[in-house]
Formats: structure tokens, sequence, C-alpha cells
């Protein structure tokens, strides 16, 4: 059967780059851009379960006792677990933080986060990509050992020690796409980079109940020390076998550099250490993918430090349900993405459809759904069940937008992705700052009506943001990003 498709950018309908050296494409096992591929979804697995373990970990630090008489009396809905069930161990220590308190905590990871996003892009282009996300998870893993000793020194410490995990994580993705700048053949982009960030997915589906048990059998600390000492080994590993680009790399075949470095040769830029910033802050593609970013980021934002708070204060789960029923979410999240990205990859090279068409199409599917669907689960009652089957479908649809405006950079500006990536996730990042403050201060008492409103107000933002990415959003390399610069 033909496939075939159009847009208004009719130089995209042009013989694909890499269906010229056909013969030539070498063998996906074995090949390092693939290894590459692993190895940093290894680092994003790191990355996302070092930011998500406190969020079911707040659940145990806190008192049950002062929370119930400061807020309600219990859960909205009746409880699905037996609460004289005894825990294995129930020794670490317990905290008497109210609302707000609870919510600077959990957004102060985002504070640090978004310093070092502009600063990532513009380090990795310019010393190399490898060490600045090794150093930079590095420096995650070690203050992440140090939570436990500074959630006893008071929320003070431990807010500070967030921040600094987000300074060292802000430079990871950023980090990344100027490293796959150089790897990544245009055609294999989204399978490889879907196969790149779905680390952050399972990151989340593994951490969560993992999290759940870790507090049921030893207790809260123990999930720091643990997801610590996992980063630790992902560091010893990227040190010796990743490298910043092919002509680097020491063990790479000759057939598969020369294969990369054949599909890129148009698209990067030839100037050395010029970086257009005007054309750059000016550029309508780069401003809709700041919006469509900004705006799915709320609702991911949302669902990833609040998700087990509902789990637990509304619909009634024990601490090793909530981690299950919270990681399934990210389950049906990681296997779209994947799904999505050899999806895109196939309309692009064999049905010939642009780059645009399937970028706008993916971020659609990626950003609507999963807003409708947020707003149905605030309708759902103590139907738990219909509950977690919308929280599930709603973030399944999300993993489209990994094959959207999440890789968009890389066909607009490939020489300068790790710089637009460091942009547009600055500005992504302000969700993750201010929606737990928000979404706190609306829920004081844990009424359906209350979550209600959050929900609403993230799928409204998801809303707007597809709309925008539709209108303004490209998906081919824009001539500030090729053209040969000389600049003072």
């Amino acid at each position: 059967m033909d496939c075939y498709g159009s847009d208004t950018e009719k130089d995209e309908q042009q013989k694909p780059l890499l269906r010229e050296h056909e013969d030539k494409v070498p063998p996906v096992c074995g090949s390092s851009r693939y290894g590459l591929a692993l190895l940093s979804s290894y680092g994003f697995f790191v990355v996302y379960s070092l930011r998500v373990n406190l969020s079911v970990a707040m659940v145990e630090m806190l008192n049950s006792t002062h929370q119930s008489s400061a807020n309600h009396s219990g859960t909205v809905c009746p409880i699905h677990y037996d609460p004289s069930q005894p825990k294995h161990n129930n020794t670490a220590s317990v905290y008497n933080w109210n609302t707000k308190t609870q919510g600077w905590i959990l957004g102060s990871f985002f504070y640090g986060y978004i310093l070092t996003q502009i600063p990532g892009g513009y380090l990795a282009g310019r010393f190399g990509p490898k060490w600045l996300m090794g150093f930079g998870i590095l420096l995650t893993v070690i203050f992440t050992l140090l939570t436990p000793v500074a959630a006893d020194l008071g929320s003070g410490y431990l807010i500070a020690v967030r921040v600094m995990e987000g300074i060292g994580e802000g430079v990871t993705f950023p980090a990344m796409y100027t490293m796959w700048a150089a790897w990544a053949p245009p055609l294999e982009r989204s399978r490889l980079l879907t196969i790149s960030y779905i680390g952050a997915q399972l990151g989340t589906v593994i951490a969560l109940p993992l999290s759940g048990e870790i507090c049921f059998y030893l207790d809260w600390t123990y999930i720091f020390y643990i997801f610590g000492a996992v980063g630790l080994v992902w560091f010893v590993l990227w040190a010796f076998l990743v490298f910043d680009s092919p002509n680097t790399h020491p063990r790479i075949s000759e057939l598969e550099r020369l294969y990369i470095n054949t599909s890129l040769k148009d698209e990067l830029c030839t100037s050395s250490g010029y970086i257009p910033w005007r054309a750059i802050v000016t550029s309508k593609p780069l401003l809709a993918i700041i919006v469509a970013h900004f705006s799915y980021n709320w609702t991911f934002y949302t669902l990833l430090t609040l998700l087990p708070t509902y789990m637990n204060d509304v619909l009634g789960f024990s601490i090793q349900q909530n981690g299950f029923l919270s990681a399934l979410p990210y389950v049906g999240c990681a296997i779209l993405a994947v799904v999505s990205g050899q999806v895109a990859d196939y309309l692009r090279e064999s049905c010939f459809y642009p780059t645009v068409v399937v970028r706008k199409a993916f971020s659609l599917i990626g950003m609507i759904g999963p807003a409708g669907f947020l707003v149905a689960t605030g309708y759902t009652g103590c139907n738990y069940k219909l509950a977690v089957a919308f929280f599930t479908i709603s973030s399944s649809l999300g993993g489209t937008s990994a094959s959207g405006f999440n890789i968009n950079h890389l066909d607009i500006a490939p020489s300068y992705a790790g710089i637009l990536l460091g942009i547009t996730n600055t500005f992504a990042t302000i969700p993750g700052m201010v929606g737990p403050v928000i979404a706190k201060a609306l829920t004081q008492n844990n009424t359906m009506e209350e979550w209600q409103i959050v929900f609403y107000i993230a799928a409204a933002i998801n809303l707007f943001g597809s709309i925008f990415y539709t209108m303004f959003g490209r998906g081919k390399v824009q001539p500030w990003a090729v053209h040969t610069f000389k600049g003072k």
C-alpha cells in the first residue's frame, strides 16, 4: 500500500537522505549509537527515580496524626486496606509539616532545575556533553544520599538539598540533546530519542512502586540510599563507555561513523563558537515549542508530584498500593512513547509525511487526549477503578508527545539543539515550581471539588499549548541554524 503526505513545507518532500545510502546503513545490533541510547536511557532512569522518590516518601515522612487533625479526619473515600496491618519497620523520623511547607518541599527541586537549563545547553556545546551530563547526575546522586540528614535538620535544609539536586539535573536534558545532534541520523531521531528518554518514564514506573515497598519493609530513608547507589553505578559506566561524538569514539565501526557523519553533513552549522542569539530568541518555531513544552509540563508535573498524595488522601490507598497504582500511568506513557517513535519515523521515511505534519499530529494527541481524561478523572468520585483507568489513559496518551514537540528542537536547529532545549526547558520548569504550590493551596481539605479545579486548570493550559503549537510549529532546519556566520 502506498503512503504519502503533504503540507506547505514542500522542500521536505524530497527523497530521504538516508535512503541514498540504504546499502551502507550499519546494523542496529551492537551499534554505538544504539548503545548510547540504552546507556542514556539508564541515565534518565536515574534522573527521574531521584526526582520522584520524594513524592512517595513524603506520604511516610509526615506525622499522620498531625495531618489528620490539621486537615480532615481521614481520606475522602473508603480505605482499601487494613489500617491495623503493621509495617515491618517504622523507625524513621516523621515531621509536622503543614500543606504549605509540603508544597514548597515538592516544588523546590525545580527552583534549582530552572537555573541550569540555558547554561547547560551552552556548556555542552562549548566543552562537550559527556562530562557535563555525568557530573550533573553525580551531583544529584550525592545530595540524594544526604536527603535523610537534611530532613532531620529541618524543612529549610531539605528544600536546599532539593534545590541542589535540581541544579545537577538541570544540565542533563540540554547536554543529551547536544550529544544527539552529533549522534542521531535525521530519520532515526524519533527512534533513538524515544529509546533514550523512555528511561525517564521507566524511572517513574519503577521508582514509585519500589519506593512504596521500601517504605513498607524498611523505612523511607532507604529510598534515597538505594536509588543513590543505582546512580553511582550508572556514573561509572557512563565515564568509561560514552564519548561526545562518533569522531571521538575509539571503538565505533568506520561504517557507522561514515553513516552518521554523512547523514548530518547538511544540517550542522559550519561556524565555530558563534551562537545566533537574536535569531534564536525571535524564532516563532522555537516559541511554539516553548508554549507546548510549558503547557504539557503543567499537567505532567501536577501528576508527577501530587498523584501519590491524591491516591492516599482522596482514594484511600495504602503506601504499597499507592506506589504501584501511581506508577501505572507511566507504564502506558513509556509504551506509547516507544511505539510513537517507531510510527513517527515510519511515517517520515516510508510514507513521506513531512516532519512538521508528524510533529504536530503527535503533539495534538499527546496534549488534548491527556487534558480530556484528566478532567474526566475529577468526576469519577470514589470509583477508584475508573479513576486509576483515566489517570493511566491520560498519561499514556501524553507519551505520544515524545515524537512531537519534545524532539522538534533537533528538527529546526540541530547545531543548537542543546541551547534550544535549555531555553524551552527553562520555561517548562516553571509548572514544576508553582504547580505543586498552587495545587496544595487549592486542595486544603482534599475534597473532590477542589481537585476538579486543579484538573481543569491543567487541562485548559494543555489545550492552549496544543493549539499554539499547531499554528506556529515547523519541521525543517531554520536558515539561521545552518548558515556560516561571522560575528565579532
